[in-house]
């Protein structure tokens, strides 16, 4: 029996506890790190900020995201071990609806953590994964950690990219290169939201479900429909709605006298 099985299912935090057991398993198995357990823990207080839900914001941009997948030449989705542990089958089916590449990159990067993500994508479906061990032999200009290592197959000649993660210097650094980055980032205001084409504002247990569904929609559309929808996109003014849509939902906790308390169970 392992730890998730062991809450029970009455518990009013239950889905919470079972996305920290899915990261502690993935720690144990070696390709989450400490630090991944951290920015987890970051993101689950943002997104008990807002709500806990997809808002009306994160599902427009989900659209668009998919759109601009289907669009693209050569679309890759970055991964990492924290989106590999709350998300691995929805990654490997996303990928193969967009006719997208799939690539490790990591900051604390090592070959048995990148061996360790392989694994469990391909198990979860994924033909193929890059950006493993020698694989990852070229360079993003301007970055000076472990996440500069790309592979030539994949990032460095991606013209988008999916950062189902929060990950300011190399989106800065992709768009520097004339590439699409799209963001999937609890932070509306972090420098990954501002600096990306598309963001997400969401939670990846929900954004990749998300983005497989519009995908799926989106992918027998014509390119002039698929064009629209991108067009008629502003990152920036989607992030404004979403920031308040957040101090619309704090006032009106504060009105009925509610409060934002985060999950004392440990």
């Amino acid at each position: 029996m392992n730890e998730t099985s062991k809450i029970p299912e009455t518990h009013p935090r239950a889905t919470s506890l079972k996305i920290r057991e899915r990261l502690i398993e993935g720690f144990k198995e070696g390709y989450v790190t400490l630090a991944g357990l951290i920015a987890h823990g970051r993101g689950e207080a943002l997104d008990y900020i807002i709500g806990e839900t997809s808002t009306p914001q994160a599902l427009v941009a989900t659209r668009v995201a998919a759109a601009m997948m289907l669009l693209a030449k050569h679309p890759v989705v970055s991964v990492n071990g924290n989106l590999v542990a709350l998300a691995p089958e929805e990654t490997a089916t996303f990928a193969e609806v967009t006719d997208s590449k799939i690539e490790v990159n990591l900051f604390y990067r090592t070959q048995e953590r990148e061996v360790a993500i392989e694994k469990v994508l391909k198990q979860a479906g994924a033909s193929e994964v890059l950006g493993v061990a020698e694989a990852a032999s070229a360079t993003i200009p301007e970055l000076g950690s472990e996440r500069r290592r790309v592979d030539p197959r994949g990032i460095l000649i991606a013209d988008t990219v999916l950062l189902p993660m929060e990950d300011g210097d190399r989106t800065e650094a992709l768009r520097k290169m004339g590439k699409t980055v799209i963001a999937v980032d609890l932070n509306p205001l972090s420098r990954t939201s501002k600096a990306a084409n598309i963001t997400v504002v969401d939670n990846v247990v929900r954004a990749m479900p998300n983005l497989v569904l519009e995908s799926r929609k989106l992918k027998t559309e014509p390119k002039s429909k698929l064009q629209k929808i991108i067009k008629e996109f502003n990152n920036e003014k989607n992030l404004t709605d979403c920031l308040n849509y957040i101090g619309t939902r704090i006032a009106r906790l504060e009105k009925e006298g509610l409060c934002l308390e985060f999950d004392k169970e440990v």
